[in-house]
Order: C-alpha cells, then structure tokens, then sequence
C-alpha cells in the first residue's frame, strides 16, 4: 500500500523567514508556494532527495494548523506517505478498524488527492497518505 515517503510537513508562524533557512541556509532546492485554501494554508515546498519537506503557513485562525500552532508551537505536523490510490487505501484502513479523519480522499497541495489518519492509531503521530496529481 505505502510507496515511498511523500513529504515531512512541518507548521510555522511565518513562511518567509523559515524559506530563508531551509533554502539560503540549508541549501534545499526550493520548489515554490502554493496557498491550499481548502486546507487554510500557505505551503512552501522544497525537494531533498526522493522526499520533500513542507512548510505550513496558515491563513486563518481557525485552519486546522493555526490550533496546532497555539497548543503545541511549530514543529513536525504530519508525515505522509505516496499511495498508489488514496481512497482505496483509506477503505483499506477503515476496514482494519484504524481510526480516520478522512473517509474520502480531498484535495491538497499540488492537486494531489490526500487523506488523513488520526494520530491516536499511529502513535501520536498525524499521517496524510497523498496520490500525486497525473
């Protein structure tokens, strides 16, 4: 079912200085920003080998990663993982008895199809299972 390690997300209070520090200090290739209004955020995404680290900015005080931000400050958000079909897996899942935030696949960043599985099945950790767009 798992493929590879998509991406490690990681929220910040703000997008520009921590671009700077992943690519002007770091030396990550910058892929670019993107605001996902579905998920009330600006993402800023940067390749390191087969894997990517995305940074989360939200947009609104109520987006999901605004509430993370006020109870636990910045850090890792979610990790996720590249499926080969993002609904199928969540069916798969649900079927296990895994605990779910999405039952159905919706839209993230780059026009992928994602999902979410609830950190208390994966202990404690957010996991998003992402099929890239085509």
């Amino acid at each position: 079912m798992l493929k590879k390690i998509s991406h490690i997300g990681i929220a910040v209070n703000n997008l520009d200085e921590n671009i700077q520090l992943y690519r002007d200090v770091m030396g990550m290739e910058f892929m670019g920003i993107e605001e996902v209004a579905e998920q009330k955020v600006r993402v800023a995404m940067f390749k390191i080998g087969e894997s990517r680290i995305e940074l989360l900015e939200p947009t609104s005080e109520d987006s999901p990663v605004a509430k993370f931000l006020a109870s636990r400050g910045e850090g890792m958000h979610h990790l996720c993982y590249e499926v080969d079909d993002v609904d199928a897996s969540l069916k798969h899942l649900d079927g296990k008895g895994v605990r779910l935030i999405d039952k159905q696949s919706r839209l993230g960043a780059e026009n992928a199809k994602v999902g979410f599985i609830h950190p208390k099945s994966t202990g404690g950790v957010l996991v998003e299972l992402n099929s890239p767009a085509d």
